[in-house]
Formats: structure tokens, C-alpha cells, sequence
């Protein structure tokens, strides 16, 4: 998937488009071996087994259909680095839904309706090769503070 001849958004454009696709074993294609991943809550992944472990959860539907919105793309080519802000909405309807434990689904619903969603960061390294070897996901809080979707459906 990555290539040092493809510019450093295109790339992310395309990791992210795997990420909306459920597309596992595609977002994992642009991790180098070695990759580091923090999602942001302390905990350090490291090597494409472990960051595969700790994104399979979201792909099998345990938080319901994911999909992630980018308003801001910050590209330096020269330090192959990228950032980018976006909004990460959750649909909980349907048969990806039923996948969310019932506690967290019923929270879901009374406090925010069938669709949500929060807002974050991710900062991606990159190596000559054009191989992600960092992803730092921030936000300024513990929990995302979820709120009501208000935009149709995808």
C-alpha cells in the first residue's frame, strides 16, 4: 500500500478510506513492521500484531459502524510527517450495532440517539520508504465527549 513515490496525504487519504471501509488487513498494509501506535489513553502498541489487536475490536463492530470525517490535513513532506483532525461518527443501528454490549448500546441510546460522534487527532510518522512507523491519536479528555449527530446518514 505505501509507496515513496505517492505524495504523504495521499497516503493518509487512503489509510483513512481503508479505515471507512473496514478494511483491516488493508489499514494494517501501511504500518511498517516495527510501527508504533498510542491511541491516546497511555498504552503503547508496537509491531503490526499489536496494533492489529488493538484495532480488531473496533473492526469486528464493537462500538457499532465507525467511520471517520477528516477537517484538516497538515502535510510535512520533508519530515514525513502528517496531521490531520476529524470527526469519528458512530452509527449503533443495524447488525454492526447488535455488536456493542447492551449496557453501552442502551447508554448510547438514551444519552445520544442511534448516532453520535467525537473529535480527535492523529499524528503519522512516516519512513523514507513511505511506510507508516507512527500513529498518536490526542484528545483533551478520558472519555470522548460524545454528542448527537445531527448530519443524514452515510
Amino acid at each position: 500500500m505505501t509507496s515513496p513515490q505517492l505524495g504523504l496525504a495521499t497516503v493518509v487519504d487512503d489509510f483513512v478510506a481503508a479505515f471507512n471501509d473496514n478494511d483491516l488487513d488493508r489499514v494494517m498494509s501501511f504500518f511498517a513492521d516495527d510501527a508504533e501506535y498510542r491511541p491516546g489513553d497511555g498504552a503503547v502498541h508496537r509491531g503490526r500484531a499489536a496494533i492489529r489487536a488493538e484495532l480488531a475490536p473496533q473492526f469486528a463492530g464493537r462500538y457499532g459502524v465507525m467511520r471517520f470525517d477528516v477537517y484538516d490535513q497538515l502535510v510535512d513532506e520533508p519530515r514525513r510527517r502528517v496531521a490531520i483532525r476529524w470527526a469519528c461518527r458512530i452509527d449503533i443501528t443495524g447488525a454492526r450495532g447488535r455488536s456493542v454490549p447492551a449496557g453501552l448500546r442502551l447508554l448510547g441510546r438514551l444519552r445520544y440517539g442511534t448516532r453520535m460522534r467525537w473529535h480527535g487527532m492523529d499524528v503519522f510518522h512516516f519512513d523514507a520508504a513511505g511506510a507508516m512507523v507512527g500513529k498518536y491519536s490526542y484528545a483533551n479528555f478520558r472519555i470522548p465527549p460524545m454528542e448527537r449527530d445531527p448530519e443524514p446518514a452515510w
